[in-house]
């Protein structure tokens, strides 16, 4: 059987600690992931997590570098711009609102809004994970525009019905939510499972 094979674009939404942990997990779990970085991504990385390298080293899987695919934001002619690269599903991880208005408007001025768009016109899996708050307007419209065109807004707002003690098992709780939208395998704790009494 195939691995999965997993499109990823970062923008510069505060959330370095979600990009790091999914890129683990799917890695881990052993698919195929094809990442690219915006400028300010780049900077949210490093800003964040201190990480200096985009690459399976940075962000301490270095075992997994035959896995992980990295690409140049400014190169739209990457394959991951073509609707001929098959996959199973794009995360643009933390989505920055600038990035929701561009894949809104169909705007591909960087390689994670082509991938996006392209994610799209093929008509395959594309989550855009929200992190910015409080939301405008233009935001809400937004979202709407992309949702009405097939995309899927998951916001980065942990639950609390699990009792996190700490923040890593919020960014668990979001980031097993994430990887239940293409059907990965995991043990985070995202089930609820109330008790009856």
């Amino acid at each position: 059987m195939n691995p999965k094979r997993i499109v990823v674009g970062v923008t510069g939404a505060s959330g370095a600690p979600y990009v790091v942990r999914f890129l683990r997990v799917l890695l881990e779990s052993g698919t195929e992931v094809h990442l690219a970085v915006s400028k300010m991504g780049r900077r949210l990385l490093f800003e964040e997590s201190g990480i200096h390298d985009i690459d399976a080293e940075g962000f301490g899987v270095p075992e997994f570098s035959d896995h992980l695919f990295v690409y140049n934001d400014r190169d739209l002619g990457a394959r991951i711009a073509s609707g001929s690269f098959l996959h199973d599903g794009m995360f643009v991880l933390p989505c920055s609102s600038n990035t929701l208005g561009a894949i809104a408007s169909g705007i591909t001025n960087t390689l994670v809004q082509r991938a996006a768009a392209v994610t799209l016109k093929e008509r395959r899996r594309l989550v855009l994970a929200h992190r910015e708050s409080p939301l405008s307007p233009i935001d809400l419209k937004n979202m709407c525009t992309v949702t009405d065109a097939g995309a899927i807004i998951a916001p980065l707002s942990p639950g609390f019905y699990m009792t996190p003690v700490s923040i890593h098992d919020l960014v668990d709780f979001m980031v097993g939510k994430l990887v239940d939208l293409v059907d990965i395998d995991h043990e985070m704790p995202v089930r609820w499972d109330p008790i009856i009494g």
